[in-house]
Formats: C-alpha cells, sequence, structure tokens
C-alpha cells in the first residue's frame, strides 16, 4: 500500500475504530475517520458518516480505495442497510474491506453474519474480524466496568467457562495489515489473547491489580436476562444471555494465534492490560 491509498474507517470513534485510524495515521497511511460527527483522530481527515443516512455515504467513500466496517450498533440486521453500501462502496472504487464481526457469529449466522457471507461476493480482497470478547469490557464504559466500579461485582450466566478475551489494540493491528497488506486475507480471522480465563480469573486479577475486592457473582440464564432487562430490549437482553450461556457451555473456550501470525508480536495478556489501564 502506497500513502495515496485511503482507507475509510466506520465508526471511528469507537473502540476498534478508533484505534485502527489512529494506528493507520501513525504508520503513514491516509486515513478518513468517519462517525456521525467526523472523528479527531490526529492524522486522519474527519468525514460525517451514517449508516441510516445514505445521503453522508457519497462523500465519506470520495477517494477511498479500502474500507474497515463496524456495523451499526443494536441493529439487529445490519445487512440491510450494510449491502446497498457496500454494493455503492464496490461502484466507488473500493478495492477491499474488512469487516468486524464476533468470534460468537459464523458466516452466514444472525446478524453480521450475512454481511459476513456476501463480503466475498463483493470484494476481490477482503477479511472478516472475529474477536472474541474485549478486555477493554472491563475497564472501558461497558456494563462490566461500571459494576466492578460502582459495586466491586461482576454478574454473568457464564459459569466457569472460559474466554480468550482479547485487547482492542490488538483488533486494530491485525485491522491494519488486513487493510494494507499487499495481498489481503481473504478470509475470517478469529482473534483471540493468548490465554483463555473465566470471569473468576478475571475477579481475581482485577482484584490484584487494584488491590480492591472484585467477586463474580454467578447468575443463571433467567437471571441474567431479567437484569439485562433493564437496560435493553427484551429481545436483546435474551440474546446477551443467551452468549453468557453459550461461553458456559464452552464456545469461546480457544486461543488462537491470530494475532501473532499477522502482526509479528504476541497478543497482549490481560494481566499487562490491566496494569496498563487500572494499575
Amino acid at each position: 500500500m502506497t500513502t495515496t491509498d485511503t482507507t475509510l474507517v466506520i465508526g471511528a470513534t469507537g473502540t476498534t475504530g478508533s484505534r485502527t485510524a489512529a494506528q493507520l495515521s501513525a504508520l503513514g497511511h491516509r486515513a478518513k475517520a468517519a462517525s456521525r460527527r467526523g472523528a479527531d483522530v490526529p492524522g486522519a481527515e474527519p468525514v460525517a458518516f451514517d449508516w441510516y443516512e445514505p445521503a453522508t455515504h457519497a462523500a465519506a467513500l470520495d477517494g477511498a480505495d479500502r474500507v474497515y466496517l463496524i456495523p451499526p450498533v443494536g441493529d439487529a440486521d445490519p445487512a440491510a442497510v450494510m449491502l446497498p453500501f457496500l454494493r455503492q462502496a464496490r461502484t466507488a472504487g473500493v478495492r477491499r474491506a474488512v469487516l468486524l464481526s464476533s468470534s460468537a457469529i459464523p458466516e452466514g449466522g444472525p446478524a453480521v453474519g450475512t454481511v459476513h457471507q456476501a463480503l466475498p461476493d463483493l470484494f476481490e480482497q477482503w477479511a472478516v474480524l472475529r474477536p472474541s470478547w474485549f478486555m477493554q469490557n472491563f475497564t472501558g464504559t461497558h456494563a462490566h466496568a461500571a459494576s466492578i466500579r460502582e459495586e466491586g461485582t461482576l454478574w454473568t450466566a457464564t459459569g466457569s467457562g472460559r474466554v480468550g478475551f482479547v485487547d482492542a489494540e490488538d483488533i486494530a493491528a491485525v485491522a491494519v495489515r488486513a487493510l494494507t497488506d499487499e495481498h489481503a486475507p481473504n478470509t475470517d480471522l478469529v482473534l483471540t489473547g493468548p490465554e483463555a480465563l473465566s470471569y473468576d480469573d478475571i475477579a481475581t486479577a482485577i482484584t490484584q491489580v487494584t488491590g480492591r475486592p472484585v467477586d463474580h457473582h454467578r447468575l443463571s440464564y433467567e437471571q441474567m436476562r431479567d437484569r439485562l432487562t433493564a437496560q435493553v430490549p427484551l429481545e436483546f437482553a435474551s440474546i446477551l444471555a443467551g452468549m453468557d450461556r453459550a461461553i458456559a457451555e464452552g464456545a469461546e473456550d480457544r486461543i488462537t494465534d491470530t494475532v501473532q501470525r499477522l502482526t509479528g508480536r504476541p497478543a497482549r495478556r490481560f494481566r499487562v492490560h490491566l496494569e496498563q489501564e487500572m494499575g
């Protein structure tokens, strides 16, 4: 990739989008940082973009030949707005698309899984990033981080199930390689950290690093669903509680070498992330 090529980063104020735009700029790549208000990312060109406002799409795509795609948040059917945009992007000259999905959603699965399935037919150069759960869930603005701060408690229905939690900085680093390497991955990439941890392990690590006691309170699926309905609609609460149940059943108990393979450096350990963010 030469410095004349340009990446449109959608969701550039988000957890991975902001980091991807920043890393692209730091490496000398041109980036357009797209968000509803136009993201302020050092070295990147801010541009207004809203999935639900098609009038914003043409200007955002202008001059871009690759795109990093963050699906619209909380939309159960993102394909309805994403696929028309992707067809427009191809017509406008975009040659490579990298989509953020989830380790919990396979190709052809619900929500963004439909977009995943369509991507190879739309672009010759593509990748789908399928990260496990983010380490930032415990240190950012996520509900887990809030309950840790306010109650000293993690509430989940994950039981003793383990997760290969991954740092958003590592996700962004893989995104940058998928966007800028001479040859696109042309596959989906499951991203994890270097170790699979239970929520009991997470609570213990936070307690040790911060010196403040944190407990993992185990809920049933129904208890977790009902707790979440105070924050989100019932349908979405059921999906989230179902993801916890899948973790309890072992669905996320895996680690991959994708971060090391694509970036040339090992994925960050949770303890290192905690010490940087909370220590």
